[in-house]
């Protein structure tokens, strides 16, 4: 009466031996992609951190030295701090409008199928090209002002030109972010807002205690990789400032283009690879502190 048991043990496993093989083979496409596009990019950019290079003469071992000037540079910390005041001023609009198009969408009126096309169409388009159209645009000369009826330099002012590379980036990434939360809201049970709307909760009461907090998960994802992003914008505010990121006067030099500016105009490679050290590090602190904010505050069941 023993025997069967014992001899289906070793098909139960040699079932289970196949199917590990299986999910390995099918993950290590996936791993070595990582790994060689991914990982190692990592390491040799932080082991160049540690070397003065010009990309001509061979690489000289720096020690810290580059870490030391990237943090006496007042350049660096500016090109930190309108990094910060972009992403500031785009990610929370950019969300707060993708999701308000989400709900609109989300009613399936008439025309909500050609809209949804409309509004991701930019984010598919490149940023670059972008960028260039919405320089023209905002010119003196060009269709806003034509608009207005001024003769605003959006771009050429100090302190209009960062806000308007943040409502040109808000304006790019609506759509994509306006996706996931339309399908984060479909997921949602009708039946939940049908027994709030019974206990008498009117729109702004199911939005603020049931749509935003079973949103949460998708909310979370969508503000990790604006920001992540936002760090590091550079093709947009390149087009946008015609190949110069910085002008006028420093305002839109975000770090992504110090780097760039390093690498490829002057030659620093050790620099530009201790600064994007560094921004790698900012990015993994923040995304960690957005985890740990959310973790607790997520809910995935909506039975």
């Amino acid at each position: 009466m023993t025997t069967a048991p014992l001899a289906r043990t070793p098909r139960r496993n040699r079932r289970k031996a196949k199917e590990i093989a299986t999910a390995w083979a099918m993950l290590v496409p996936s791993l070595i992609g990582v790994g060689l596009f991914l990982m190692v990019p990592i390491v040799i950019v932080i082991a160049l951190s540690f070397f003065r290079w010009d990309l001509i003469s061979d690489p000289v071992f720096v020690g810290l030295a580059n870490y030391s000037s990237m943090v006496d540079s007042a350049g660096f910390w500016n090109s930190v701090w309108v990094t910060v005041k972009f992403s500031v001023f785009a990610i929370p609009g950019a969300i707060v409008i993708g999701l308000l198009i989400a709900v609109g969408l989300n009613r399936k009126l008439p025309g909500s199928g050609v809209l949804q096309i409309l509004y991701v169409t930019p984010w598919v388009a490149a940023p670059l090209a972008l960028g260039i159209i919405w320089s023209w645009l905002l010119a003196p000369s060009g269709l806003i002002n034509d608009v207005f009826g001024t003769r605003t330099a959006w771009l050429a002012d100090t302190t209009t030109a960062l806000p308007v590379v943040a409502f040109v980036y808000i304006w790019q990434n609506v759509g994509y972010i306006s996706l996931f939360f339309l399908a984060a809201l479909q997921s949602i049970p009708r039946d939940i807002y049908e027994a709030a709307e019974l206990d008498g909760a009117g729109p702004v009461r199911k939005l603020w205690s049931i749509t935003l907090p079973l949103i949460r998960p998708t909310t979370f994802f969508v503000s990790v990789t604006s920001l992540i992003s936002s760090f590091q914008v550079f093709d947009l505010v390149y087009g946008l400032t015609d190949g110069n990121p910085g002008y006028p006067g420093g305002t839109t030099d975000v770090i992504a283009a110090r780097i760039y500016n390093a690498a490829f105009s002057s030659q620093q490679i050790g620099n530009a690879a201790a600064m994007a050290v560094f921004l790698m590090v900012i990015i993994v602190i923040i995304t960690l502190a957005q985890q740990r904010y959310f973790s607790s505050r997520m809910t995935y069941d909506m039975s």
